[in-house]
């Protein structure tokens, strides 16, 4: 199954350096039978988009536990795992994996450019406010989520945090 992990940049850096990285509480996104009957229209690569999207709204979460180095950006590690299991009991993407990633298992990976460092570092500061309901914390998430995440391939992941 693809799953849509949420992550950092430093994250990947561990993915990088460790040849594995885990997934705060295993917690990652996809294309669920959920999910799927959650929409009455959409192909399956727009319900995975719907996943990614998802994916990325909770890197905006793990932002906020982080300070450091790195430029504040959003970030989706995309991994093929045998392993996920849905959890609808929390949303209709939900997933959850069992033990870490490895770079063998990453397909590729999504994160936001420089031009959206700005609007994301923002909605870090109010995406909880956002997901209980705050309509002006939810337009500052949207300013965000408005910027696509740019996609990188595997061969390209030793060089993505020089080319940040």
């Amino acid at each position: 199954m693809r799953v849509y992990l949420p992550a950092t940049l430093s994250g990947v850096q561990r993915l990088l350096g460790d040849g594995a990285w885990m997934p705060l509480g295993g917690t990652g996104f996809a294309l669920t039978p959920a999910l799927r009957e959650a929409y009455t229209a959409g192909d399956d690569e727009e319900l995975a988009e719907v996943a990614l999207r998802e994916a990325a709204r909770a890197s905006l979460r793990l932002l906020g536990t982080e300070a450091g180095e790195l430029p504040v950006r959003r970030v989706v590690v995309v991994a093929e795992r045998d392993d996920a299991v849905p959890r609808p009991d929390l949303d209709d993407a939900v997933v959850k994996v069992s033990g870490p990633v490895t770079v063998d298992q990453v397909v590729a990976v999504h994160v936001d450019g420089a031009d959206a460092q700005d609007a994301v570092a923002a909605a870090v500061a109010v995406v909880d406010a956002a997901d209980l309901g705050d309509e002006d914390a939810e337009l500052v998430v949207g300013d965000a989520e408005d910027h696509d995440l740019a996609w990188y391939a595997t061969q390209e992941m030793p060089f993505l945090l020089d080319l940040l």
